[in-house]
């Protein structure tokens, strides 16, 4: 029997994988958005969340699989996020919705 490829990220081994729960609504509902190896750090998960690449994200969670640790970051990116949302001219309203919902929880 063959050997089942691997699900963890071949990203450096001791870099911090981020990932985002998307609520599609309806039938949908919520999954894990499908990201690029390259685009799993903070600083790029930080700069989609500027951009508005996610329209309703409910949850992220990082990992680092060479430390051996995971851990919803939720409430950590979204304090980030208010604290660098007064640099900019104008907020994505996913981003504000985002940061609405975070603050609830």
């Amino acid at each position: 029997m063959g050997r089942s490829p691997s699900i963890v990220p071949h990203v450096a081994a001791d870099q911090d994988v981020y990932l985002v729960l998307e609520d599609f609504g309806g039938r949908l509902g919520r999954a894990w958005c499908e990201t690029a190896e390259e685009d799993t750090s903070r600083a790029t998960l930080m700069r989609h969340m500027i951009d508005g690449l996610y329209e309703h994200p409910t949850r992220i969670v990082a990992f680092n699989t060479a430390e051996g640790w995971s851990r919803d970051v939720t409430a950590d990116v979204a304090d980030e996020l208010r604290r660098r949302v007064v640099e900019f001219d104008e907020v994505t309203p996913s981003l504000l919705n985002f940061l609405d919902r975070a603050m609830r929880h």
